[in-house]
């Protein structure tokens, strides 16, 4: 074969031809600095973004920017969400709360208000004590139910907030509701690693109590003061590292349709290798959220003060019921809704989050990011 007509030959076609030094070698395409796919001028393409995130893997700002482009086009929602369960859940306590109101009030007034030098009897303290204990378990019981259903919504959310869909509420809670058992029982499991060190910690508050108030301090369960605080400081680590462990549980339970076990095994699957990231950028979250919930209750209490603004300030010297309702009861609304706001962004973004983190981690380890592609590209079934 000649110089010039072969394959790899100066002068061929694949040579120092037209494919060799030419226009695909040294050229426009090849090593040349002016060439613009060449070393001096080619970028990667970026990576398809049909949502809130670009679909691939994921740094700081795409996670917080992330979660806030979720927050900001889904809050509708999530706002809904959010009302019909922590409505429902406070009616159901103020329902729980009447009933025992009317089962033990006739012990209120021999508690609180005895007759002089008359002290109440345990025969009038202990159904108090009863009742309370029931409406108290019973409240935390319906806060657990209503915040395993905020979990259950922001992965439901996230789903389609990666692809870029739109999203009703009527679908958003259907899919939310059917896992909320699996949700929930992640969320009693995780709620359980930390009550250890918060049992041995109430020890230690318990102990000084105990100690310096009913015993004079005499000492006679000093000893229990430091078992307390030292237990609570060895297993508090512990419950954090375990946290942060099962935290992608909730999105492994919804997104994937896991059981309550398989989806904390999923979440530690998942957290193998990236145990320091996933517990900053989370904490990072939950400070966000508290910190906005403290400025969101700063203003409503700021503008409590200003005159002409609804609250105590309207009320004249010698104010008249209706002025007092009126003031009283736009102040409350107003709290009211400050509450209702705080809870949604503290109870909210830091599941966007870990949602967000959760999906991070499955493009990094599974790469979910060309099933994300190719589930962006098919239509929302109608």
């Amino acid at each position: 074969m000649t110089q010039g007509t072969g394959w790899g030959g100066d002068g061929g076609p694949y040579g120092n031809g037209p494919y060799g030094n030419g226009p695909y070698g040294n050229g426009p395409y090849g090593n040349g600095p002016q060439g613009p796919y060449g070393w001096g001028g080619w970028t990667p393409p970026p990576p398809p973004k049909p949502g809130v995130i670009p679909l691939a893997p994921l740094d700081l700002g795409g996670i917080l920017g992330g979660a806030f482009a979720t927050l900001g086009r889904y809050w509708k929602q999530l706002f809904g969400v959010a009302l019909t369960v922590y409505g429902a859940a406070m009616l159901a306590v103020a329902a729980a709360a009447a009933v025992a109101y009317g089962a033990v009030g006739d012990h209120l007034p021999k508690v609180f208000d005895p007759p002089y030098d008359v002290d109440p009897s345990w025969t009038d303290i202990r159904p108090l004590l009863i009742a309370f204990g029931c409406v108290w378990a019973f409240g935390m019981l319906a806060l657990l139910a209503a915040t395993a259903m905020i979990q259950a919504t922001c992965p439901a959310i996230v789903q389609d907030a990666v692809l870029g869909r739109p999203a009703t509420f009527g679908a958003i809670w259907r899919r939310a509701s059917a896992r909320i058992p699996a949700v929930l029982g992640t969320v009693v499991i995780s709620a359980l690693i930390s009550l250890v060190p918060m049992v041995l910690l109430l020890a230690g508050f318990g102990a000084i109590l105990f100690t310096y108030v009913a015993l004079d301090g005499s000492g006679g369960a000093a000893w229990l003061i430091p078992l307390g605080f030292l237990g609570a400081l060895a297993f508090a680590p512990l419950a954090v590292w375990l946290w942060v462990r099962f935290s992608l549980a909730p999105a492994a339970a919804v997104i994937e349709s896991q059981g309550p076990l398989a989806a904390l095994r999923r979440s530690a699957d998942l957290v193998r290798g990236a145990w320091w990231r996933i517990f900053g950028i989370s904490l990072l979250a939950y400070v966000m959220a508290a910190v906005t919930s403290m400025v969101i209750q700063q203003l409503v209490n700021v503008v409590g003060l200003f005159p002409g603004m609804i609250g105590a300030s309207d009320v004249d010297g010698d104010p008249t019921a209706a002025q007092l309702l009126v003031a009283v009861g736009g102040y409350l609304l107003l709290v009211l809704f400050s509450q209702l706001i705080s809870q949604l962004i503290t109870t909210t973004f830091p599941q966007l989050v870990l949602n967000l983190l959760y999906m991070d981690q499955r493009i990094r380890k599974e790469n979910l990011a060309a099933a994300l592609i190719e589930a962006a590209a098919v239509p929302p079934a109608r």
